[in-house]
């Protein structure tokens, strides 16, 4: 059975961050991804300094590579399951596969749960979308519409307000806006639509409209949502990690493996980063976290080495 002073799952931006750190460190690591990044259906990465632009795929090919060039190793797999040993851990993927590793740094990611809108979740990541930061500046001056399926909806409409002046609010039979709200659509010049949305209309491989209840269209060339964010995380159960619900201001916007600053879990020896324990981490966010979290791992296994060396010339 192989044994690795690391084992990253996930190998995303946070997880080949990490990976990078360690390698460089001269720690054996292996990388396990399942190849299904969260922005995968997006064209371009964004906000990420020198790499703006870029596509997803193109960013993990140059990441592997030069992860690789430091001599980690990079496997395509599904971790399954993760079993604690009193030296670390064995972690077994779809496959059969088995290797040890003395830590763990997970960056599984996320999955987007979307609402039940017919032909929505075949355009998000394109010209429907969540984060103004993540493809805003694309949609700048269009028509933007805003879906409101939770507590997030105001604060996602101003912040596209920013980018357009041609926003409008889809209440979806949901919750009414607070008279204070009102006020402030109305002055930010914002349209409100009234009425369940059941359908999105695409032209020529593009959205044009939002289809009501009613039967009403209204027109649209990009729409925002607010997915309900999983931590994609279910083989750590058997160590003790289980998911927890996250939000801001009492909005819960999805769930995480919960930690502390750096990555470290309440599991000994096993580490998080990226978007499995922030949803709102953007890809160079991850990447930051990921590399936090290997320098920390990589200082732990030192102590741990430098304890083992004191105790070996002391016997």
């Amino acid at each position: 059975m192989n044994e690795y002073d690391v084992v990253v799952i996930g190998g995303g931006a946070a997880g080949l961050s990490g990976a990078l750190a360690l390698a460089r460190s001269r720690r054996s690591v292996l990388v396990i991804d399942e190849g299904t990044p969260r922005n995968a259906p997006a064209e371009h990465v964004h906000n990420f300094l020198t790499r703006d632009g870029v596509p997803p795929a193109e960013l993990y090919a140059l990441g592997r590579a030069e992860v690789a060039g430091y001599g980690a190793e990079v496997r395509t797999g599904t971790v399954t399951a993760v079993s604690p040993r009193d030296d670390g851990f064995e972690v077994e993927s779809a496959d059969g596969t088995v290797v040890r590793a003395r830590r763990l740094l997970v960056t599984t990611g996320l999955a987007d749960e979307l609402p039940d809108v017919q032909g929505l979740a075949e355009r998000f990541g394109r010209d429907v979308l969540h984060c103004p930061y993540c493809h805003g500046w694309e949609v700048r001056d269009q028509a933007i519409g805003v879906l409101a399926t939770g507590g997030m909806a105001i604060h996602q409409t101003m912040m596209f307000r920013q980018l357009s002046d041609n926003v409008t609010l889809f209440l979806n039979d949901g919750q009414e806006p607070t008279e204070q709200e009102w006020e402030e659509l109305a002055a930010r010049g914002i349209s409100v639509v009234q009425g369940k949305v059941v359908e999105v209309e695409v032209t020529d491989d593009k959205l044009s409209g939002v289809r009501l209840e009613s039967g009403k269209v209204i027109p649209c060339q990009a729409l925002v949502v607010q997915p309900h964010a999983i931590a994609r995380a279910a083989f750590l159960e058997e160590l003790g990690l289980v998911p927890a619900e996250v939000g801001a201001e009492g909005v819960s916007m999805g769930t995480v493996i919960p930690s502390e600053p750096g990555g470290k879990t309440t599991v000994p020896g096993v580490w998080v980063a990226g978007n499995v324990a922030d949803p709102r981490a953007q890809v160079i966010t991850s990447a930051a976290a990921g590399l936090a979290a290997g320098a920390v791992i990589n200082f732990d296994l030192i102590e741990e080495e430098i304890r083992l060396a004191v105790a070996a010339r002391s016997s």
